[in-house]
């Protein structure tokens, strides 16, 4: 059998099909079509890298938002030479660089496993590769992990560890949020070990509560299977879950994070657990390339990245709803969840992606709003989404500013 036959359907992201309630904590969102729990995982969608209109180009998105008034999705964009200025005015420059792995890269290992609450943790330059290892390390009886559809590893990675590591998935669920408790008990084959995705960004950036959370990672133990987290977002996730990052991550037998998302840095990663898991961590990062002579403007970022953007993370979370709800003010739009889990959600609206591209680049070009980064298109003819990260440049926006902007583009289309 070659590799594409009897392949799933690839997942389909489509807009919930009523507003989500508040107070469920799995809102209906983008739909899996129904797929056997086993076999070849799907490839990633086949949904273009960028917008349809050449015009629309990433330059002359970059120039359009660094040259813009206001922003109201993710940080203002920045030269290679500001950012270097950035990490210039740190502090321990004077300080030799790190030597493979030692110095600075140590000491951000150190400080990642107490945010955790974990014994040890592993710097990698790639949250693909810290994946990798943290699978091929638990997946040692059966050669099988359980994931989602939806998860990282599926769309974005891939799938390295099919390729790479000669890991079979499965799939307990293609329900548009975490496995339950009773999905899992549900599976007929054996698994080594369950990869939760914290919060699940291709369903909308969804997080189960956490008597839920605590039901699915309790049956897994049942099935004798290791917990993994994808927690490359995991930091803006314990106020939705009610629980500090260490009572998170105790849930789990090891965690990754990213440097990059959230935290702004250039790029890394770093796995975390305890003494014996960082061990062979290391020793297959070096095995897949990981192991750098040096590292440290990458540290460097990702070091500033805790010190200024870990902090704010609550006030992006306070001010994510006022933005959702503003925006779902406009008729025919969609915001998912409507009730952001995180300070990061979809939105949805009933245009062409490549006339939604084109408005929001002349918006920001000729009045100095820019309110969106990308759009997308569905499957579905004239649906489009794009995602919204409220983070520093959108705590300037009022409800009634996001409303007047919104005029000001649909005016645009």
């Amino acid at each position: 059998m070659t590799e594409t036959q009897n392949a799933p359907t690839p997942p389909v992201l489509a807009p919930p099909a009523s507003p989500a309630s508040p107070a469920s904590s799995a809102p209906a969102g983008p739909t899996v079509p129904a797929a056997a729990s086993t076999g070849v995982a799907p490839a990633a969608p086949a949904g273009p890298a960028g917008p349809a209109d050449p015009a629309v180009t990433r330059e002359r998105r970059f120039a359009a938002r660094r040259g813009a008034t206001r922003l109201l999705t993710g940080p203002r964009p920045q030269t290679m030479r500001e950012l270097l200025a950035e990490l210039a005015e740190g502090e321990g420059l004077d300080q030799a660089p790190d030597f493979y792995g030692d110095g600075i890269v140590a000491a951000l290992e150190q400080r990642v496993a107490g945010l955790l609450g974990k014994p040890a943790a592993v710097f990698f330059p790639t949250g693909t590769m810290a994946q990798q290892v943290a699978l091929r390390h638990w997946a040692t009886r059966t050669g099988t992990v359980a994931l989602h559809p939806l998860a990282h590893p599926e769309l974005h990675e891939g799938r390295a560890y099919a390729r790479l590591s000669g890991l079979t998935a499965l799939w307990p669920t293609t329900e548009p949020r975490l496995p339950s408790a009773a999905e899992l008990h549900a599976v007929a084959e054996l698994f080594d070990a369950i990869l939760l995705e914290l919060p699940l960004r291709e369903a909308g950036f969804v997080l189960p509560s956490w008597d839920e959370l605590t039901a699915t990672v309790a049956a897994a133990r049942e099935r004798g299977a290791a917990v993994h987290f994808d927690g490359a977002r995991l930091w803006e996730s314990a106020r939705h879950l009610g629980h500090s990052l260490p009572e998170i991550a105790a849930l789990a037998d090891s965690v990754y994070v990213s440097f990059y998302k959230t935290l702004g840095g250039f790029s890394g990663a770093a796995l975390a657990g305890d003494e014996e898991f960082a061990a062979s961590a290391r020793l297959w990062r070096h095995r897949y390339g990981g192991k750098l002579f040096q590292q440290w403007p990458t540290v460097l970022s990702a070091l500033a990245g805790l010190d200024r953007e870990l902090p704010l993370l609550d006030s992006y979370l306070d001010h994510a709803p006022l933005v959702a709800r503003a925006l779902a003010a406009t008729p025919g739009s969609r915001v998912h969840p409507e009730l952001p889990h995180t300070h990061q959600f979809q939105y949805w609206l009933p245009y062409p992606a490549d006339r939604l591209n084109q408005a929001n680049l002349r918006l920001a070009e000729e009045q100095g709003l820019s309110l969106f980064n990308l759009w997308l298109p569905s499957p579905l003819p004239g649906l489009s989404m794009t995602e919204i990260t409220v983070c520093g440049p959108a705590l300037e926006w009022t409800e009634e500013q996001i409303r007047d902007a919104m005029t000001r583009f649909l005016a645009l289309l």
